[in-house]
This record gives C-alpha cells, structure tokens and sequence, in this order.
C-alpha cells in the first residue's frame, strides 16, 4: 500500500488540513485506500467524480468548510460553502446544478449571523445558477465547534464529448490564472487581528462555472482546470505536473500578486504561491489557443485579469519550476505542512 507508506503520522495535526503533501498523504493513505471503487483510479485526482448513467454524465463533489473567522472582507463561510463547490464541479467540467447543505452549529451561535449566513449561500447561489435542494442540521455543545461549519455536496452535468483532466495536459501547454493570487489567504489573516495588520484586501471568494464555460466556448482545445484553494497556485500546478507527467515552468514577473499581498508576505516570511485562494483557477490550453482562452475570460467578471503565467514542458516531467526576477530558476514544490489553519 503506498499511500500507507507515504503516511508516517500516528495523530492528526494541522498541517494535515494545510492543502500540501501532508494533506494529500493523509486522504491516499485513510480514505483513498477504502472508498476508491475499482476502475475509479484516474477521478482519485479530480475534485469531482464523474458518474456514467444512461442518457447523462453526472459529476458530485463535497467540501466541508470551517473557516474562521465566519465573517470576513469579501465573503463568509456561507459564500466559501457555495462557491468552493460551484467551484470543484466547473474546473471539472460540469454544469453545476444541485446542491446540499450541512450545518454542525455550535450552542450559543446567534441567529442573526447564522441568517446571514443563509442569506449569504442563496445569493451565491443565483449567481452560479444553482438551487440547494436539500440538508441537514445538528447542534452541538459550546466549545465542539467554532460557531457554524458548514458542509456541501454538489451534482452537476459533464457535457458529451467533454473531457477535461491534468492527464490531458501536454508540452507546450500555456498555464492560464483568471486574476490575483493569494488574496483570500491574506484577507483571512488580516481579518483576524492576531498580528495587528492592516490591510485594505478582501477574498477574493467567488463562483466560476460562467467563466469556465465561456472559456471553453472560445477554447475548445482546454486540457484542464484546477481552483487554486488550499495550498495555493504551487500545489495546484505540482499535482497537475504530477498527474501529466510533464514539467510546467511559470514566470515570476507574470504572477499577479497585489502590492499588500506581497508586502504582508514578506513581514510575515510567507510565499504568496502557497497563499489559498477562493476565486481563482489555473487552466492549461493549447499554445495556439491561448490567445481566445484569454480573451474569453477577460470579457467575464471573473476573469478581468486573466492573464498566461507559464507552460508545460517536456523536461523535469511532475516538477514545477519558476523563472524568478534575478533571471535565475528555482524549484516550486508542494507545500509541506501548512501556512494558515482554517482558511476555508
């Protein structure tokens, strides 16, 4: 079992739940191992399972989400809950159509955040085009949980002929972002208060199923999409890489980074590569495809800054490289551990 072999913890800590290696270590060794289905082997990388039935191709996803605080600039736990898998379904592929909604509330919670928490996931809801169908609810004791959690499942439709996933991507493939990086990692940090910053960030928590369509419509040729949550762009691309079986090399000078985002990043001794975030995707498409792919995204709202931030290469296959501003090169890995707990 190499999943097992991979795992060399006997507790679980925080850097389980950081969205790097030691994330990915724990989910092949406890869960992968059991509840892979045989021939399910190539969804085991995917965020949403695609399920062949007669007449359709149906793609379902789950999150939980225990972000705190449950409030912040640009969003709340309600809108992560809603577009983290709005999100997982249309990188995917699919149309999103159904959701499902948990809550874990802990005793004590006031009813007025928790309606506008509600409020918060019909909103985005509409936005998306998605209708949460079904739930479930649970009280706990004061100190089992931090005020709410909040659990989605999604189910969505994967278009015939539509074939998205890293196993697609090939050398010469141009890495795309839909806009800034690192924003909901820093605007969670900031909204704590723990460290006296002060910064003018918000998430940038939003749903990208239109996004992704309209991409597709002008790029037909798109290998593949991944939404950059936790751990960030890095680990995006290294298990991208890994799963081609190419190398993708980006650019530093190209990465779009707030000004506050990267100074919060250099008091902090933090990598902005590695930030989470909650609105953003990286694609790879064709080189001779980019050009539409990139039009195609900047003509919606969230993908304004869509900008190409490097390509898959045929060298180093299943490691990520970056060109930095000295000329130089240097070695992206996963991330090890975690850089900020609860983030989504």
């Amino acid at each position: 079992m190499s999943g097992r072999k991979g795992l060399r913890d006997s507790h679980v800590t925080l850097a389980h739940g950081g969205g790097g290696k030691a994330m990915r270590d724990l989910i092949e060794s406890v869960f992968t191992e059991v509840f892979e289905p045989p021939g399910m082997e190539d969804q085991a990388r995917l965020q949403a399972a695609a399920l062949a039935e007669p007449g359709a191709k149906l793609a379902f996803t789950t999150d939980s989400f225990v972000v705190t605080p449950v409030e912040f600039p640009g969003g709340d736990i309600g809108k992560i809950a809603v577009c983290g898998t709005v999100n997982d379904l249309a990188v995917g592929g699919a149309r999103p159509l159904w959701l499902s909604a948990a809550f874990i509330i802990e005793e004590g919670c006031e009813l007025a955040l928790l309606r506008r928490i509600v409020a918060s996931m019909a909103a985005e809801a509409a936005v998306a085009g998605v209708r949460i169908v079904t739930g479930d609810t649970k009280v706990v004791g004061r100190g089992s949980a931090d005020k709410v959690f909040v659990t989605t499942s999604g189910v969505g439709v994967i278009p015939p002929g539509r074939e998205l996933g890293a196993v697609h991507i090939r050398p010469g493939d141009v890495a795309i972002v839909n806009g800034v990086l690192g924003d909901h990692g820093a605007a969670i940090l900031a909204a704590r208060g723990d460290l006296a910053l002060s910064a003018d960030l918000e998430s940038d928590c939003q749903s990208l199923s239109a996004l992704m369509e309209a991409v597709i419509a002008a790029a037909p040729g798109v290998r593949a999409a991944r939404d950059a949550t936790r751990g960030g762009l890095a680990s995006a691309l290294n298990e991208m890489a890994e799963a081609a079986g190419v190398g993708i090399e980006i650019d530093e000078e190209a990465l779009p980074l707030r000004d506050e985002v990267k100074g919060m990043c250099e008091i902090l001794g933090l990598d902005p590569l590695y930030l989470a975030n909650e609105g953003t995707l990286v694609l790879f498409v064709p080189a001779d495809q980019a050009e539409a792919a990139l039009a195609a995204m900047r003509a919606t709202e969230a993908g304004r800054g869509a900008v190409a931030v490097g390509r898959a290469v045929a060298a180093h296959p299943g490691m990520v490289t970056m060109r930095t501003l000295f000329g130089g090169s240097r070695i992206v890995d996963m991330l090890v551990g975690e850089q900020l707990p609860r983030i989504c």
